[in-house]
């Protein structure tokens, strides 16, 4: 694994958009909802979006539209992280990527107009352009079918259940008007648009000296071998997490920070992954760091109204150094999980 750089990060933060900005041809990076597909052939079925956990179907968390430049065969491309909140378990996580040339059998080889279109809709989207259904309840590939109305897709028999006793037990009949009567079933995130900016490498130093000539000002009457064996005392977990909060003390808001092949922001000294524990990709190649998702989005997420919920302190995704084609299909790469207790 190479040695990751130092570079300014990406940040990542959340803003209210109306529905179609968010749709799969305006290549979103958005939290929540249903997964903005990028390919609409190629999907990963049920068993790849199963919790390796506890096996139950994962929600949709986000993607982060990343396309390479000078890659021609990823002049698109985006990574799915997806997340099991079924209590008890609410641990489970997997990431996808996909990646098309500009010119491919999806999308224009213009670049998506900026207007709102005409019809500005809430409807949901359940059927793709390659014909693929997907699940009423989640988004997803939807193999299985309501066996009464044929219409009605769903990924599992769990979310096939949830939909009868939610609305489908009288929307069965009226297939005409399916697309427009599909409930909330208390399953999806709330969504959002990813709006990134480049984070200020400047100012963070400014207020590290800032806060370090203060501590030091208060100090003025310690001793100097006083100083010196609070200095040796200070953990390095200590430090890693200051640094973590001084970094994001100027941009508390951020949700994610992106960088491909720069060093993750740890929250901790603890449970940071050594390079045998970033498997390889299928290919060959290494797997290098991304992005990572912020502790800050859980604000967002309105996870704990199912009781137990999703926590974590870092969630840092490693992709293929060589983003290896696919042709048209996902690649599933790798998430680690760093928890807010490793940090306390």
């Amino acid at each position: 694994m190479a040695s990751p750089s130092a570079g300014p990060a990406e940040l990542g933060f959340v803003e209210a958009a109306p529905s179609w900005r968010l749709r799969s041809e305006q290549f979103p990076s958005k939290v929540g909802g249903r997964p903005a597909w990028l390919s609409a052939a190629g999907l990963p079925g049920p068993p790849e979006l199963a919790c390796p956990l506890c096996g139950r179907p994962m929600a949709f968390l986000l993607q982060v539209y990343a396309p390479l430049p000078g890659r021609a065969d990823a002049f698109h491309r985006c990574l799915f992280l997806f997340c099991c909140r079924t209590p008890p378990c609410c641990c489970g996580l997997r990431v996808f990527r996909n990646q098309l040339p500009r010119r491919n059998d999806f999308y224009s080889y213009e670049p998506p107009s900026e207007d709102p279109p005409s019809e500005t809709g809430e409807s949901v989207y359940l059927q793709l352009k390659s014909g693929a259904h997907l699940c009423r309840v989640c988004g997803c590939s939807g193999p299985k079918r309501c066996s009464r109305c044929h219409k009605a897709h769903y990924c599992s028999k769990e979310h096939q259940s949830l939909d009868w006793r939610l609305g489908h037990k009288q929307a069965c009949a009226q297939t005409d008007n399916l697309g427009n009567t599909v409930p909330d079933h208390n399953f999806l995130f709330p969504e959002f648009e990813i709006v990134i900016e480049t984070e200020d490498e400047i100012m963070p130093e400014v207020v590290e000296r800032d806060n370090e000539s203060e501590i030091i000002g208060g100090m003025g009457e310690a001793h100097e071998e006083d100083l010196e064996s609070m200095a040796k005392h200070e953990s390095k977990e200590d430090k890693i997490f200051q640094k973590f909060k001084t970094k994001i003390s100027l941009e508390p808001e951020q949700i994610l920070r992106y960088g491909r092949g720069i060093a993750p922001l740890w929250i901790s000294g603890k449970n940071i992954p050594q390079e045998k524990d970033i498997p390889d990709c299928p290919c060959g190649a290494k797997r290098l760091f991304e992005f990572q998702v912020m502790p800050q989005l859980l604000n967002y997420l309105k996870a704990d109204r199912l009781g137990r919920s999703i926590d974590w302190g870092v969630l840092a995704v490693f992709t293929c150094a060589e983003s290896c084609e696919l042709g048209i299909g996902y690649a599933e790469e790798f998430v680690w999980k760093q928890d807010i207790t490793d940090a306390a």
